[in-house]
């Protein structure tokens, strides 16, 4: 199982890659990333926040990639995925809030 840490062009979200330090963790961002950054693998780009189904297109992300923990940093994200925790839960997918918006 994998773990998907947001707000990839951060300083903090590699930060808190290096202290969870494990070889299953994806890097993503709904912001604009160079595709230099998203052919190695490990960093992908996440859905919008402003799309009406961000939540069920996060869930299916999370689902597709066996992402059992998703750590947010952005507000907007916070925002909306913490109001479906519930839904979440039911998959077994933690929703953990890590730092303010950025």
């Amino acid at each position: 199982m994998s773990i998907l840490i947001t707000a990839a062009n951060s300083a903090s979200a590699y930060k808190l890659k290096n202290q969870l330090n494990s070889d299953n963790i994806i890097m993503g961002d709904h912001m604009d990333l160079p595709d230099f950054m998203l052919k190695p693998g490990k960093l992908i780009r996440l859905p919008d926040p402003k799309s009406v189904s961000y939540t069920h297109e996060m869930l299916t992300l999370c689902l597709d990639m066996g992402v059992e923990a998703i750590y947010l940093f952005r507000q907007t994200e916070i925002d909306l995925l913490l109001k479906a925790q519930i839904l979440f839960n039911e998959y077994n997918i933690k929703i953990l809030v890590e730092g303010n918006e950025l």
